[in-house]
């Protein structure tokens, strides 16, 4: 099942997206395959030239031990050198951000779908929810006329 991050397209101008590994325990990696997961405060940054998630709540799965189990813990994200670097050069000195858009399973492994965005300011958002409103409305009453 998939955890999405609904809110990363209205937080975020995105201009690429990539895919990335993600190094789990076993128990979280059965929390996330029944679909329990936020990506809603997550974000991701180029540590010591590994790339780590910080804020991906993964809930302790509940026939596991949870003693000292931290649900937020940062997680080491598993690229190749040379992506790792292309993503550095990419983000280095131009206010970019790398947003978790999606976590999924494909096959026995756990990955997420990484954005790289600029975050919009406020007057965007506010524009971004006026037209989609109005789309909206424009939809409802053809509709109308339809019927």
């Amino acid at each position: 099942m998939d955890i999405v991050n609904r809110r990363a397209r209205y937080l975020y101008h995105l201009t690429a997206e990539l895919e990335a590994g993600i190094v789990l325990t076993g128990a979280e990696v059965k929390s996330v395959r029944q679909g329990r997961g936020s990506l809603e405060e997550a974000f991701a940054r180029i540590r010591d030239g590994e790339v780590w998630l910080y804020n991906f709540l993964i809930p302790a799965y509940q026939h596991a031990d949870i003693r000292g189990y931290d649900p937020t813990r940062a997680r080491k994200l598993l690229l190749h050198k040379r992506e790792t670097l292309r993503l550095f050069h990419t983000i280095e000195g131009k206010h970019l951000t790398l947003v978790p858009l999606a976590c999924y399973t494909t096959g026995r492994f756990v990955k997420i779908r990484l954005g790289i965005g600029r975050g919009k300011k406020v007057y965007e958002k506010r524009e971004e929810r006026k037209r989609a409103d109005l789309e909206r409305e424009v939809a409802r009453e053809f509709k109308q006329k339809l019927h």
